[in-house]
């Protein structure tokens, strides 16, 4: 499960609180077929401030939620709160334009009880004549799916070119059909004034834990050399600052290198597009993974900041690192993963980006099979049931030096103890693991 893990609480006024992730999620993102294909779909609008700065506020919510508890009040105003932030993450520095290419990209946040909602967004220009303000629709889902969201904002998109009244039935209609499941196809009928009626094919990927992932937009990036660098940094938990223009490349980008860890997850703090006002985020002594707007460059170069390995993904390059990214990994296996993504690299015209997101995945799952495969036969059940990992036995069985001095490391960090103890509670072998 990638995506970024922001508190949804009160995100302006007290921003040190802001991108806590909560531990262990790696199963709530492969959510059951049949659920709400969404909670909200918002419009956030700019609106001219009395000081001529504009400011993010929400235009319209479907559907209106009535009826709501106290404590869920609470808790639905301070996901709204925190929204308009995250749509428009650059801050304030717009002014209306003729022209302007939409993009879409992707938040996630955290709520007080550690559930998450995603917000997939689509910046788009209203049609019209003359000057006009860009605004996002975004649509907040507990659904992890980036590429069959991209597809429903499309038939937004297509439906606010004509009247935002075409929108709600169609959203309607989402909402009344369950969720598919993976492999399966949903199919909405939506009512189109002048061009009658559509019919609407949504199809989940096969394979759930990669239907929030492109790995091609890292390869498209960055070199297989430099991936493995990142890789390396993000397994020991380091802090990792990512730098690009587009909203769109930040947040793929990074669900990418945060899906690279499968079947461990990132479990510091996430943030795929870092707002204006959290830039300090970046001072933090704790890992985090980051990725924020090239304006901010110079801001970001003179906070006091701790080692960190800031990534330009508009050039392909590393600005800073701590410097010994390449001993990280044991070199053999580090050949062989380069082997491996230089072959995805030479063939990129062929594969679809399913098949590129499956022989990336393959790449570095095979790796933590290789290094930590043996885990569960080190766990020690007792008779009423619950296990004991025995790390030192675990990592003695490691024949190859090179190897153990890695996952000695790799022990200590926050992803495996989290996988350990998941593992420890359940005889079941876990699949894939």
């Amino acid at each position: 499960a990638t995506g970024g893990k922001e508190e949804a609480s009160a995100a302006e006024n007290n921003p040190s609180q802001v991108p806590q992730g909560k531990p262990g999620e790696r199963s709530s993102i492969l959510y059951s077929a049949g659920q709400f294909f969404f909670e909200y779909l918002v419009v956030v609008s700019l609106k001219k401030m009395s000081d001529g700065r504009y400011e993010p506020k929400i235009t319209y919510q479907f559907p209106k939620r009535e009826n709501l508890l106290k404590g869920q009040k609470e808790e639905e105003e301070r996901l709204l709160q925190a929204i308009p932030l995250f749509c428009f993450p650059d801050g304030n520095n717009w002014a209306p334009v003729t022209e302007f290419t939409s993009e879409t990209f992707s938040f996630v946040l955290t709520n007080v009880d550690g559930s998450r909602k995603i917000g997939y967004c689509r910046r788009l220009l209203p049609s019209g004549r003359g000057d006009r303000l860009p605004e996002v629709f975004c649509i907040i889902s507990c659904l992890g799916c980036f590429g069959l969201f991209s597809k429903i904002l499309d038939e937004v998109e297509k439906r606010r070119q004509i009247s935002m009244a075409v929108i709600y039935p169609f959203m309607q209609g989402l909402r009344e059909s369950p969720f598919p499941a993976p492999g399966k196809t949903v199919t909405i009928k939506s009512f189109i004034p002048e061009s009658g009626t559509e019919i609407i094919e949504l199809t989940r990927p096969v394979d759930a834990h990669l239907e929030h992932v492109e790995f091609q937009a890292l390869l498209q990036r960055l070199s297989p050399h430099l991936i493995l660098h990142i890789f390396a940094s993000a397994v020991l938990e380091r802090r990792l600052i990512f730098l690009a223009e587009e909203l769109s490349v930040l947040s793929q980008c990074i669900h990418a290198v945060a899906a690279l860890l499968y079947p461990f997850t990132w479990a510091h703090t996430y943030i795929p597009v870092v707002p204006e006002c959290l830039l300090d985020t970046v001072c933090c002594p704790t890992p985090f993974m980051v990725g924020i707007q090239m304006r901010h460059l110079e801001r970001v170069l003179d906070q006091p900041m701790e080692e960190a390995l800031i990534v330009d993904l508009c050039e392909g390059k590393i600005l800073r690192a701590v410097g010994d990214e390449e001993e990280i990994l044991p070199i053999k296996l580090q050949n062989e993963m380069l082997t491996s993504l230089n072959r995805h690299n030479n063939n990129n015209n062929v594969h679809t980006s399913e098949q590129v997101n499956t022989l990336v995945s393959e790449t570095f799952v095979q790796f933590f099979v290789r290094m930590v495969g043996h885990y569960a036969s080190h766990i020690k059940w007792s008779k009423n049931g619950s296990g004991t990992f025995q790390e030192r036995a675990f990592c003695k069985a490691i024949a190859s030096k090179t190897n153990r001095k890695f996952v000695k490391k790799f022990v200590k960090t926050n992803m495996f103890s989290l996988f350990i103890e998941e593992a420890e509670k359940s005889r079941i072998p876990q699949e894939g693991k």
